[in-house]
């Protein structure tokens, strides 16, 4: 009996260990203790349906008020000196970038931001507000609000991830999607970018240092990752098929095994 019960219990750990995740060594060929080069995130430009959050600042906050998207007010007080403030968060809601590639930016109107990276955005509003002496000496906040990843295929949580501090590497993304299944192909890690205008495909191997070096390493706006399937793969019905008779056959090993000990 007792080996009846051993044996169940052995049987129950295997396919619960079978129906976890998959272990991947993730880059398994970078030599330990070697030096290697790291490449900067190339800056991030600005894509049609975009929204961005530009928010001005200055000395003298009346200044500023008009060009906040619409959220700052200011009054004249009795003895005529101007009071200034927000009236809720500024930019929350951000600036559309139309199909031509323009926002419509307060006062000074309608302005081209499509393919400049957020600092040539920020250069080219300052520069508009010094050159037609509206602001001196203007403070410009610029932001991507909607840096969104899809996560598909073989990943734990298939899911969209935004991305408030704009900035996301495909490892990243792996993780906060869980990881891999026990049926993904972590030489097959599909990145479908749009540039430009332009839709492209970029195969990666995260097993491989050179993941690193990988356009796709640092990922962008609106990028869909997808994991391929091993050749083989598990159906996710056959998958909560193991994991329930797993459990099951646990069960049962339990009652078997308290039903010993109670004689």
């Amino acid at each position: 009996m007792n080996k009846f019960i051993l044996g169940m219990w052995l049987t129950a750990v295997a396919l619960l260990s079978s129906c976890g995740a998959s272990k991947v060594v993730y880059v398994k060929d970078l030599d330990v203790n070697s030096p290697y080069e790291t490449a900067e995130a190339p800056a991030l430009r600005v894509q049609k349906n975009d929204r961005l959050s530009i928010v001005i600042s200055a000395k003298n906050p009346e200044l500023a008020a008009p060009f906040n998207g619409g959220y700052g007010a200011y009054k004249v007080n009795d003895d005529g000196s101007v009071a200034s403030g927000l009236i809720s968060s500024p930019g929350t809601q951000g600036y559309l970038v139309d199909k031509n590639g323009k926002i419509d930016f307060p006062v000074l109107g309608s302005l081209n931001v499509l393919g400049l990276t957020l600092d040539q955005v920020r250069t080219l509003i300052r520069e508009r507000l010094i050159s037609e002496s509206y602001i001196s000496d203007p403070v410009i906040k610029v932001e991507l609000l909607n840096l969104k990843i899809s996560m598909m295929g073989e990943v734990a949580a298939i899911s969209v991830i935004n991305v408030p501090d704009a900035q996301i590497t495909l490892l990243e993304a792996i993780a906060k999607a869980g990881g891999l299944s026990r049926n993904a192909d972590p030489s097959k890690i599909v990145v479908l970018r749009e540039e430009a205008g332009v839709r492209k495909k970029i195969m990666t191997d995260i097993e491989s240092k050179e993941i690193f070096n990988s356009p796709a390493y640092y990922l962008q706006q609106n990028d869909i990752v997808y994991v391929e399937p091993k050749s083989a793969v598990t159906t996710p019905k056959e998958e909560r098929t193991w994991r329930v008779l797993g459990l099951t056959m646990g069960m049962v090993t339990f009652v078997l095994s308290l039903a010993t000990l109670l004689k």
